[in-house]
């Protein structure tokens, strides 16, 4: 049996039905070629690592990566590097296929081109919609629609946060909620 407890499974369960369709990102993107743009760059041919520095801006299709720096490790060759965006924090956002606009954010930002994966590492926070889910990691897994949030103990008593927000209340719906509770309060 596993060491979760019902309500961690619980919301689990929910966070990732929350989020199954978040990294659901076009397939147009990940065909795009990946631009990096900042205002400094280092390169180690030998070891095929490159640096980036101040302002760093990574596009492919609808992905857009800010960060302070970022490092890409293309040592495994082409279609496989890892970009590590750190910033305080670093920013994440993409067009979902139904055009849903997907953000986040954390201290560092891990993006494997192959894997098509997203890591947020430290302070992570990531929102759809209406929803979010905070803890100190968040990984999702682009393929296989799989979100796991983890925060360790020195973070929130070691709590991962979901908020899921009802849709947004017309005006008309709050005034006649206002007004309803005027006359509750008028009845004796």
């Amino acid at each position: 049996m596993s060491k979760l407890r019902l309500p961690h499974k619980l919301l689990l369960l929910i966070s990732l039905s929350l989020l199954s369709s978040i990294c659901l990102a076009g397939p147009k993107d990940f065909r795009q070629p990946i631009k990096v743009d900042a205002k400094s760059q280092f390169v180690d041919g030998k070891n095929k690592i490159s640096l980036f520095k101040d302002e760093v801006r990574i596009t492919q299709g609808t992905l857009q990566i800010d960060a302070s720096e970022v490092e890409v490790n293309a040592s495994k060759g082409e279609g496989k590097e890892v970009f590590i965006a750190r910033g305080n924090p670093a920013h994440y956002q993409q067009k979902m296929e139904d055009g849903t606009l997907v953000k986040a954010q954390a201290n560092e930002i891990r993006y494997e081109v192959n894997k098509r994966t997203i890591s947020l590492t430290g302070n992570a926070e990531l929102q759809q919609d209406t929803s979010s889910v905070k803890g100190d990691t968040i990984s999702y897994d682009m393929n296989k629609e799989q979100l796991l949030a983890t925060s360790n103990e020195e973070n929130s008593q070691g709590r991962v946060t979901t908020v899921f927000r009802p849709e947004t209340v017309t005006k008309k719906d709050e005034e006649n909620e206002e007004e309803a509770s005027k006359q509750d309060k008028e009845q004796p």
